[in-house]
């Protein structure tokens, strides 16, 4: 069986979970309720977005305790640049010792909007396109064409996303809610890192933010505010169903 291993937060990273799975088969598994190393598997995709050129804390974690043995193909994608977060994959992995197969990057929409709000054009332009990009991926792949970074990471660049990883939970002490909470505790529900919880009738974010902005998003009553600043906008997936987010699917 093939595991298909993903974080996501608005949906982009199940979408391509989903299209793995309509190819290859194999089960979806959400990487920060996973345990395991994959040994049970007999091929891993490791489906994630990019942040600050880099990877997302649970993927981070995860890499270093995977089977060496399993066959592992990574496919990454981002709303403004890939930056060489490619690269910065492909050292880890061989810093762990995994059998990495193929790395693969992707456009899509751009879902860190804490200070933009992207041109609803260029955001429908992209998903429009996306199951096409995503299928000339998958074609690589079953046809064994696999692609590798042929430049080296740069130690500047891994420090600066090393750095920035080690600022992300400064993030949550900035988020607040406003008078449109009701207290669903749908937030609290959907951290991967446990960062939100309701305290004496209040929602309080903690100091474990990993920046995937997920309760930002998906809030139902958009009251979660970043620097006490109101913005309408919130993106998530429409190519998914949104409640699938943070799901295992079998």
């Amino acid at each position: 069986m093939i595991g298909i291993l993903y974080f996501s937060s608005t949906g982009n990273s199940l979408q391509i979970a989903k299209k793995v799975k309509e190819r290859f088969g194999g089960s979806i598994i959400y990487i920060p309720k996973y345990q395991g190393d994959g040994s049970e598997f007999q091929k891993i995709f490791i489906v994630t977005p990019i942040y600050s050129f880099g990877l997302p804390t649970p993927v981070f974690d995860l890499l270093p305790r995977l089977n060496k043995d399993k066959e592992l193909i990574a496919i990454q994608n981002y709303g403004g640049m890939a930056g060489g977060a490619d690269a910065l994959l492909f050292d880890y992995a061989k810093q762990f010792g995994l059998n990495i197969k193929g790395i693969y990057t992707l456009k899509m929409p751009e879902n860190y909007t804490l200070f933009l709000s992207p041109p609803k054009f260029y955001t429908k332009s992209v998903l429009k396109s996306s199951d096409k990009r995503i299928d000339k991926i998958l074609d690589k792949i079953a046809n064994e064409d696999y692609v590798l970074p042929k430049s080296k990471v740069k130690t500047a660049k891994k420090e600066t996303y090393l750095k920035n990883k080690g600022n992300w939970h400064l993030i949550g002490g900035r988020f607040s809610v406003n008078d449109n909470c009701v207290k669903c505790q749908k937030c609290v529900r959907i951290c991967p890192s446990n960062n939100i919880c309701l305290e004496d009738g209040k929602i309080v974010f903690k100091d474990n933010c990993i920046a995937c902005l997920g309760c930002y998003q998906r809030c139902p009553q958009k009251a979660i505010i970043y620097l006490n600043k109101k913005s309408k906008y919130r993106y998530v997936n429409p190519n998914v169903n949104e409640s699938e987010i943070g799901k295992d699917i079998k």
